[in-house]
């Protein structure tokens, strides 16, 4: 029996079966972003046909599919999500302009402001009121709400997002409006405050939900459709879609909560880390997952993701637990320009998969990383993917010339300028997630994944200081294969403001209690393994506007300082984020939040190839530019044998990715046959 991840990205879809005995067979297909089911139902074909099966015998022999897509992210991205009307309480329709008061550059007086995605005359006032205690001030008027909701039908919305004041205390309002615009408008896509993010802040809220309502049809569209064509195909089994969280939810729930799909795809990424740093006893990893459109980044420490609930994607703040990635607009498919200055630019536009690359001969004519591979002999041209496709050299020749000639150098020069621009870019991105977080990354390694990642690592290390890379043999699937190591998750928050030093013990203990009958409730209606539980807690100091997240698993519930130990935790906390706590203020406790999480079966290890085989030289000798021509070995991955030594230059090929080796840097192959790279000249 198989379980199949499948990793939609901007170029390309990666699809991993993994089978009972941990045997990993990846295919990749080209996405098709007008629909992506036709781009994974081929990549599902093209999987199957590496298996010697055709796609019905390999779905019927499938317990799971993990997925993840950009189907949210790309609406969000793109301006293309639902046309969708708000209805709030009176008097406050344009918090989604008024945001926090603050622009994101608050000195930057030329920056536009953001746009809210619901424009104002489909944001609607609403007689009633409650108050932040959860009491009813003003009764919900039916007639506000009927008038409201005709506005909404004429104007065409067919998403309605509900959020009223205070409904993180107390949903009734929320949850009578929307039986009244379902009965109304039984086509819409209809979300609740109270249901998508019920806690505190009134912008976060709105905007998480108006985030909520407006990619919700589009998720809603695609993943019945691919249903409705995995079923049709002979396929039984549940469909997972991978959340934000790095946890995996069913389609029903990932439907339900849109917004929290968004890093859907870089979170099989971080989720493949974690098993990474386990198998290959690093547990300070930054991955580095460079792509055909985009590079996504994140951080590993002590073996561990770090969660977040300050994102920010396109311009529109999303307050759900999210994994923290920083993503840049650097991939194999960012264009190349040179600016009016007459400098030259990378990204972040990019040629996407249609019509990609020059090399690609899809008719792409402006040059782009993958080009500048290309011209510096990095890819074998006849024998790229396996075998599967060949690439045009004379186009990504002829598109380098024409940036070489703007900028007055050769195509080499131009090529290798490409590449110097592109990994300066990238390094930025790594500091991003630790340099400025107070973190050296020089004591981690760089984890090297994403199709285009191995041809830049070990020149993005050297610009950081760092001394190791590692490259596994899955490299440019992990993200699809990470999405098999992960758990189905269900989360409840919920506010309860308060100094530790004030709060009632027995009314905290409650709120816990109630969160995790809840998030366990709506998981064993879907699951019925083995659960286990996270607590946590978003606190602040009394002067502080904004929280830190606070783990409290282990926490001693039935202690007599069961809040002291709440508050210790925080300090302690505190002072690793920012190496200061102020033990004399008092400790708040803002949201509660519990996890229950629905374990699924392990990933089987990665299996260990054969040991004592003799090591093989290399399979050819070709011409690449590094700092001149140079005459390099090519080796072929598939042939590697553990323990076998790599010094660079060289180049390391697979059907599916390229590892550059550069002068100075040496390599072993691991028992599982992932590269272990020494980064030489840093």
């Amino acid at each position: 029996m198989y379980r199949i991840g499948i990793d939609v990205g901007g170029t390309f879809t990666d699809l991993v079966a993994v089978d009972d005995d941990g045997g990993v067979t990846f295919a990749k297909s080209p996405s098709t972003p007008a629909d992506q089911s036709v781009g994974v139902m081929d990549g599902l074909g093209r999987l199957a046909a590496a298996l010697s099966l055709d796609r019905q015998d390999l779905l019927r022999q499938t317990q799971r599919i993990v997925h993840g897509t950009t189907v949210a992210t790309n609406a969000l991205l793109e301006r293309k999500g639902a046309t969708v009307g708000l209805l709030t309480t009176e008097g406050h329709r344009d918090i989604l302009e008024m945001r926090e008061g603050l622009k994101p550059d608050r000195y930057n007086m030329r920056m536009p402001r953001a746009e809210p995605l619901i424009p104002r005359d489909r944001r609607l006032g609403v007689r009633e009121r409650i108050r932040p205690e959860g009491t009813e001030e003003i009764p919900l008027d039916p007639a506000s709400v009927q008038a409201a909701i005709a506005t909404l039908k004429a104007k065409g919305a067919n998403s309605v997002a509900i959020c009223y004041l205070h409904a993180y205390k107390d949903g009734r309002h929320e949850q009578a409006t929307a039986e009244m615009v379902r009965e109304a408008m039984p086509e819409a896509y209809v979300c609740l405050s109270s249901d998508v993010f019920p806690q505190i802040k009134e912008y976060e809220r709105v905007s998480t939900t108006a985030v909520n309502a407006y990619v919700g049809p589009a998720l809603d569209r695609y993943l019945s459709r691919l249903e409705k064509r995995l079923v049709e195909a002979g396929y039984r089994g549940p469909v997972l879609i991978i959340l934000s969280h790095g946890g995996v939810a069913p389609i029903a729930e990932a439907i339900r909560l849109a917004a929290a799909t968004v890093l859907s795809g870089p979170a099989g990424g971080v989720a493949g880390a974690r098993y990474a740093s386990r198998l290959m006893d690093a547990p300070n990893l930054i991955p580095f997952d460079m792509g055909g459109t985009s590079t996504d980044i994140s951080l590993i420490a002590g073996g561990e993701a770090t969660l977040s609930a300050d994102r920010g994607i396109a311009d529109q703040r999303i307050a759900l637990q999210s994994l923290d990635i920083a993503s840049i607009g650097a991939g194999g498919g960012s264009l190349a320009s040179v600016d009016a200055s007459g400098l030259l630019k990378v990204g972040p536009e990019s040629a996407g998969a249609d019509p990609g690359p020059a090399c690609y001969g899809r008719g792409g004519t402006q040059a782009t990383v993958t080009d500048a591979s290309a011209v510096l002999g990095f890819f074998d041209p006849a024998n790229f993917l396996g075998g599967t496709a060949t690439l045009d050299s004379a186009a990504a020749e002829a598109a380098l010339d024409r940036l070489a000639g703007d900028l007055g150098v050769t195509r080499e020069q131009a090529a290798e300028g490409v590449h110097r621009v592109i990994n300066t870019q990238m390094a930025e991105g790594v500091r991003l997630v630790s340099v400025r977080r107070g973190i050296d990354p020089r004591q981690f390694a760089l984890l090297s994944f994403g199709g285009a990642a191995g041809l830049h690592v070990t020149e993005v290390a050297r610009q950081l200081g760092v001394t190791r890379a590692i490259a596994p043999r899955v490299a440019s699937v992990l993200s699809a294969w990470g999405m098999l190591a992960t758990d189905l998750r269900f989360e409840a928050s919920r506010t309860h403001i308060g100094d530790t030093g004030a709060l009632d013990a027995d009314a905290v203990r409650a709120t816990f209690d109630a969160l995790k009958a809840d998030a366990t409730a709506r998981l064993q209606a879907v699951f019925d393994g083995p659960v286990t539980h996270r607590f946590m807690a978003d606190m602040r100091y009394g002067e502080q506007i904004f929280e830190i997240d606070v783990p409290l698993d282990d926490l001693e519930w039935q202690a007599d300082d069961m809040l002291a130990q709440i508050a210790d935790r925080f300090h302690v906390r505190h002072e690793q984020l920012y190496t200061y706590a102020l033990r004399d203020q008092e400790a708040v406790l803002v949201n509660a939040r519990v996890a229950a999480i629905g374990q699924l079966p392990a990933l089987p290890q990665e299996p260990l190839a054969a040991a004592g085989a003799p090591a093989v030289g290399p399979s050819a000798n070709r011409q690449v530019y590094m700092n001149g021509w140079h005459e390099t070995p090519i080796y072929t991955w598939d042939a590697l044998v553990p323990g076998q030594e790599i010094t660079g230059p060289a180049v390391v090929e697979s059907a599916t990715t390229t590892l550059v080796l550069r002068a100075g840097d040496s390599a072993v192959v691991t028992p599982h046959l992932w590269i272990d790279i020494a980064v030489g000249g840093t």
